[in-house]
C-alpha cells in the first residue's frame, strides 16, 4: 500500500510538472484501482470469513455456507466439526445460541445465507466464551441494516435414504421503530435405519450378534426473540425456545451365536419422547458511546425424557424364525429424566479510548435432575422388580463461575489478550436408599494469546486455554440399554470431570493459506470402554428359584458379559497439524476450500473394575482389566469445490470429498471413513433449488476392531445408510435487508450442551 501511495504522488506530481511547462499531456483514460476485499483471514484470536465477500454465498442456507467454510467440515449433514476439535459450540453475533443441537442445525439449514456478515472461526475460545474440554466455537454475525419492515423464508426438503423423511421449516423477522422480532418453526419426520454386526470373546469362546434397528422420529421446534429498545442506551430482550421429538415403536432385532451355535433373537421395542423448553430474560445497557456495555441474563430450562421399552430374548436353534408362544426371557425399563436449570450472569465489556478493552463477568447456574429408572424382570411370566437395576438417582450441581480478560494492541504488528476463568463446583448425588456422594472442586482456568502480524502476507499467532469437562447429565444416570442380555451400555454416576490442557499456533500466508498445529494433554480423560467378564452364581428356573442336582447342590452357571461403561480411564495427550486452503480461481469461477489433518495420539490408562456394581452375595463378578495403551498416527483431508456453470451467477455445481483414515481410539481402531458429495444449485429470483446426493458410494460408516494383550477382542460394525439423496425449496419473501432482533445470551448456555 505505501509503495502504490508513493507512485501516485510521483505521479501527480510529474502531470503538475508538466503542466506547468505547458508541454501538451493529454491523458486518456485514467482507469481507477480495484482493491479486493479480503475473503479470509488470520484476526487477533480467530480466523474471519468475510461471507458478504464471497462468490458462494448467494442462495444457499447457513449451514450449507459453514460447510464451505475453511476449518469446518460436516460428513453426515446433521453437525458441525473444526479440526480436530471435539465439537462446536455456535454463536450468533457473540451471543451463544439459545437451542439444542438439532434444533439449531434446522434453524441454520432454514436462515438465508445473504442474512450473513462473516463467520468467525475461534479454534482456542477465551475466557469469555463458556465452553468446555477442547470445543471450539462458530461466531455468525449477521448483517446490521437498519430497514424497518419484514422478511421471511419457507423452506421444504425431501431426504431419501433407506426411508424417505420429508422436512419444512419457515423463519419471520419483523422491524418497526424500536420494537425487533425474529421468529422460526420446522417441523419433519424421519426414519433412521442401522445395521449392527458385533462380536466379542477370547481364545475359548466368541459371541456374535446380527440385526438392524429402525428408530422413527417426528419433530416440531421453534423459537421466538422479542427485543424492545427503551432508548439508544437501555434495550430489553426475551427468548422462547422449544423442542418436541417423538420416537415411538423403536425396534432393535438382533439374532446372536454363541461359538458358532444359534442361541436366540433379541428384540427390543422402545417408546421414547423429549420435550426442551428454555426462556430467557436479557437487559442490555451501553455505558459509553465507544461500545462499553453492560449485559444481564436471566434463564430456565426445563427437559423431560421418557422412555419406555421392553426387551425380549427367544430361544432359537436352526433358523432366525422365533414362536413367540414359546418360553422366553424379557425385561421391561422406564427410564425418565427431569432436568431443572435456573441461570443468572451479569457481563461487562469496557472499551477505552486506546483502543484497550477488558472483559469481565460473573454467572451462577443451579441444576436439579431426577431420574427415577425402574427395571422388572420375567419370572414365570409376571414382571417382577429388579431392585440391583431400579435406582432413583437424584443429582444436583451448583457452578459459579467469574472470568476476567484483557485485550490490548502491544504495538502496529503486535496485539494480546490474556485472561482467566475461575469456577467454583458443588455437586452432589444421591441412589435413594443405597448410596450418595458429594463432589466438590474449584478450577481456576488461565487463557494466553498473541497474534504477530509479520507483514501484510504473514501472521503467526499462538494460544493457550484450559478447561474442563463435566460429564453429561444422561452419563450420571445409572441406567443401562440393552443389545443383548449379555451386551449393554451402563451410566455411571460415579464418573469424574476431565481437565484439559490446549496449546496451538497458527499461521496464515496471504489470507489464503494456513497452517495449525495443536497439543492438547487431557487428565482424567473419560470414555466408554468394552469391559469384558463373567458373573458366576447359581441358576434359576422360569420362576425365579434355584436350580439344584441330584445332589442337591445349586447348579453353578458362568455368565459371560460385554459392558459398555463410561468411565474415567487415564491421560492422553494429542497432536494435530492442519494445513488449508480458500482460495478462488479464474474471476471467481471455482473457489476451491481444501484442508489435510495429520494427527498423533497417545493414549495410557486401565480400567480394572465397574463402580457400578452392585454386591450380591450369591453371585461373583469378574472383570477383564481393559488396557489402553497405545500411539497412533491418523490423517483424514476435506476437498471442498464449488463451480459457478453460468455466467448469469445462477447455476452452481458443488464437487465434495472427505477422506479419513484409520483411527485409535479408546474402544479400539475406527477404520477408513470416506464420502463423496454432490450438489446442483439453481438460483430463481427469491427461489432456490438444490439437488443433494450425500455419501454418493456409501462408504461412512463405523467399523471398531479392538484386541487386548490378553488376546480379548470386541469388534463392531455400525452401518446406517448414509447414501441420501436430498431435494430441497427456498423462497425468500419481504425485505431482505432487514436487519434481525438482537441476539441475546441466556445464562443457561453452559448447561443446554450436557442434556
Amino acid at each position: 500500500m505505501k509503495t502504490q501511495i508513493l507512485i501516485a504522488a510521483l505521479f501527480f506530481s510529474g502531470l503538475a510538472a508538466a503542466q506547468q511547462s505547458k508541454d501538451t499531456l493529454k491523458v486518456k483514460n485514467i482507469e481507477a484501482v480495484n482493491i479486493k476485499k479480503q475473503v479470509f483471514k488470520k484476526q487477533s484470536d480467530r480466523f474471519i470469513y468475510d461471507v458478504a465477500s464471497s462468490p458462494i454465498a448467494k442462495g444457499t442456507n447457513t449451514f450449507n455456507l459453514l460447510k464451505q467454510t475453511p476449518m469446518i467440515s460436516s460428513i453426515d449433514g446433521k453437525s458441525l466439526k473444526i479440526m480436530g476439535k471435539s465439537d462446536v459450540v455456535i454463536y450468533i453475533n457473540n451471543k451463544k445460541s439459545n437451542m439444542d443441537a438439532e434444533a439449531l442445525i434446522e434453524m441454520l439449514k432454514g436462515t438465508p445465507s445473504e442474512d450473513i456478515q462473516k463467520i468467525e472461526v475461534i479454534t482456542t475460545p477465551g475466557s469469555e466464551f463458556q465452553v468446555e474440554s477442547n470445543e471450539g466455537v462458530i461466531n455468525i454475525v449477521m448483517k446490521k441494516n437498519k430497514n424497518d419492515g419484514y422478511n421471511g423464508t419457507l423452506k421444504m426438503n425431501n431426504e431419501q435414504a433407506y426411508y424417505n423423511n420429508p422436512s419444512a421449516g419457515a423463519s419471520f423477522n419483523f422491524r418497526k421503530n424500536k420494537w425487533s422480532v425474529n421468529s422460526n418453526f420446522n417441523t419433519g419426520s424421519w426414519t433412521d435405519r442401522e445395521r449392527y454386526t458385533l462380536s466379542n470373546g477370547d481364545s475359548t469362546f466368541r459371541n456374535e450378534s446380527f440385526g438392524f434397528n429402525d428408530d422413527p422420529n417426528k419433530n416440531v421446534g421453534g423459537s421466538v426473540n422479542i427485543d424492545y429498545e427503551i432508548n439508544k442506551k437501555h434495550s430489553v430482550g426475551f427468548t422462547y425456545n422449544m423442542r418436541y421429538n417423538k420416537s415411538f415403536n423403536s425396534i432393535l432385532d438382533v439374532t446372536n451365536w454363541q461359538n458358532g451355535a444359534l442361541t436366540n433373537r433379541t428384540i427390543n421395542h422402545e417408546d421414547a419422547q423429549t420435550r426442551n423448553h428454555s426462556f430467557n430474560l436479557n437487559y442490555e445497557i451501553k455505558t459509553d458511546s465507544i461500545g462499553s456495555k453492560l449485559t444481564s441474563n436471566v434463564s430456565y430450562l426445563w427437559f423431560n425424557r421418557d422412555k419406555m421399552s421392553t426387551n425380549k430374548s427367544y430361544p432359537i436353534t436352526n433358523s432366525s424364525e422365533i414362536d413367540e408362544n414359546s418360553p422366553y426371557s424379557a425385561l421391561r425399563q422406564s427410564v425418565p429424566q427431569i432436568i431443572n436449570n435456573y441461570a443468572a450472569n451479569i457481563d461487562y465489556l469496557k472499551k477505552t479510548a486506546k483502543g484497550s478493552t477488558w472483559l469481565m463477568g460473573v454467572s451462577y447456574n443451579h441444576t436439579n435432575t431426577d431420574n427415577d429408572t425402574r427395571q422388572d424382570n420375567l419370572v414365570n411370566n409376571v414382571f417382577v422388580n429388579d431392585i440391583n437395576q431400579t435406582n432413583h438417582f437424584i443429582y444436583k450441581e451448583r457452578i459459579f463461575g467469574a472470568y476476567l480478560t484483557y485485550e490490548r494492541k502491544l504495538s502496529e504488528k503486535l496485539s494480546g489478550k490474556v485472561g482467566a476463568r475461575y469456577e467454583m463446583t458443588r455437586s452432589s448425588g444421591e441412589i435413594l436408599e443405597k448410596t450418595s456422594f458429594d463432589r466438590n472442586y474449584n478450577n481456576l482456568l488461565p487463557y494466553l494469546n498473541l497474534n504477530y502480524t509479520i507483514n501484510s502476507d504473514h501472521n503467526l499467532s499462538y494460544s493457550f486455554s484450559s478447561r474442563i469437562r463435566r460429564p453429561r447429565f444422561w452419563e450420571l444416570n445409572p441406567s443401562r440399554t440393552y443389545f443383548t442380555p449379555t451386551n449393554y451400555t451402563q451410566n455411571n454416576p460415579f464418573v469424574l470431570a476431565s481437565k484439559y490442557y490446549n496449546q496451538e499456533i497458527s499461521y496464515m500466508y496471504k489470507n489464503a493459506f494456513f497452517a495449525n498445529l495443536s497439543f492438547n494433554y487431557v487428565e482424567d480423560a473419560s470414555n466408554q470402554i468394552p469391559l469384558q467378564g463373567s458373573i458366576t452364581g447359581p441358576q434359576k428356573d422360569d420362576k425365579g428359584n434355584i436350580m439344584y442336582d441330584t445332589a442337591g447342590n445349586p447348579i453353578i452357571t458362568t455368565t459371560k458379559f460385554l459392558r459398555y461403561i463410561r468411565t474415567n480411564y487415564g491421560n492422553n495427550k494429542q497432536f494435530g497439524l492442519t494445513l488449508g486452503m480458500n482460495k478462488s480461481w479464474f474471476k471467481d469461477i471455482w473457489t476451491t476450500n481444501y484442508s489435510v489433518n495429520l494427527g498423533y495420539n497417545i493414549y495410557s490408562g486401565t480400567v480394572s473394575e465397574d463402580p457400578t456394581t452392585v454386591p450380591d452375595p450369591l453371585y461373583t463378578e469378574q472383570v477383564i482389566p481393559y488396557v489402553i495403551n497405545f500411539k497412533n498416527f491418523n490423517i483424514s483431508g476435506n476437498i471442498n469445490n464449488t463451480i459457478r456453470l453460468s455466467s448469469n451467477k445462477d447455476w452452481f455445481l458443488g464437487l465434495n470429498y472427505y477422506y479419513g483414515s484409520k483411527l485409535k481410539i479408546e474402544s479400539g481402531t475406527l477404520g477408513v471413513r470416506q464420502s463423496f458429495d454432490i450438489s446442483l444449485k439453481k438460483i430463481m429470483g427469491s427461489w432456490t433449488f438444490v439437488a443433494e446426493v450425500y455419501d454418493l458410494f456409501n462408504q461412512n460408516f463405523n467399523t471398531i476392531r479392538g484386541i487386548q494383550p490378553n488376546g480379548s477382542y470386541n469388534n463392531v460394525t455400525n452401518f446406517e445408510y448414509s447414501r441420501i439423496l436430498n431435494i430441497g425449496v427456498t423462497y425468500n419473501f419481504g425485505n431482505q435487508k432487514l436487519k434481525k432482533a438482537r441476539e441475546m445470551k441466556s445464562a443457561n448456555d453452559a448447561i443446554k450442551s450436557r442434556t
